[in-house]
């Protein structure tokens, strides 16, 4: 056999083996998909959305120091919001520190056929929002803060205005006055001594 016959199948071995070793990496790749795929449901029980991340300087002896604050909201999407603030020397930790205060906070959204039940004003300080119920289909035509809330809670049709100041905080703060101004249909029921479907509608 010839010096090129042999340098052939032994390239030809030698790929073989490497094809071997792809397939075996592609299907350790699939398998670790597989898995990822078995825990979302349960990591994803709540939707966490960043609202604002700030970052402030400290200058010192040595330099500055940086330090960083994020602002997130938190929601089930099936009328369960909440939001939280936290700070740190570390973006991922302030994110964390924000998350697990949003998770500790959660309100209730009444829902009603993907809107809200009845329009709404939230105010806080110098900020108000609007919140008007919208049919089927019109979408969540609101920005920034608002529509990280209604996404988060479940809210697929709303319609917004924001007035006043535009502090992200600010407007966040007045949301949630808003949806805490919101009728609890079931409570109302029970109140009225009638049936919840017939008050519901």
């Amino acid at each position: 056999m010839s010096d090129v016959q042999e340098r052939h199948e032994e390239g030809h071995a030698a790929g073989g083996r490497g094809g071997q070793a792809r397939s075996d990496g592609r299907g350790r790749r699939d398998r670790d998909r597989g898995r990822d795929r078995d825990r979302d449901p349960a990591e994803k029980e709540f939707v966490e959305k960043l609202v604002k991340l700030n970052r402030t300087a400290k200058v010192v002896k040595g330099g500055r120091r940086f330090s960083f604050s994020a602002l997130t909201v938190v929601g089930d999407r099936k009328g369960k919001v909440g939001f939280g603030f936290g700070k740190a020397n570390d973006v991922s930790e302030a994110i964390r520190k924000s998350i697990d205060k949003a998770k500790r906070n959660l309100i209730e959204l009444p829902i009603k056929n993907g809107t809200i039940p009845h329009e709404v004003n939230g105010f806080f300080k110098a900020s108000q929002v609007l919140l008007k119920p919208a049919c089927s289909g019109t979408g969540i035509i609101a920005g920034g803060a608002v529509r990280a809330i209604m996404e988060a809670g479940g809210i697929t049709d709303v319609l917004s205005k924001s007035l006043g100041a535009s502090s992200q905080y600010n407007v966040l703060k007045a949301t949630f006055d808003g949806i805490s101004r919101l009728m609890n249909a079931k409570q109302i029921a029970a109140n009225r001594g009638k049936p919840f479907k017939e008050l519901w509608g």
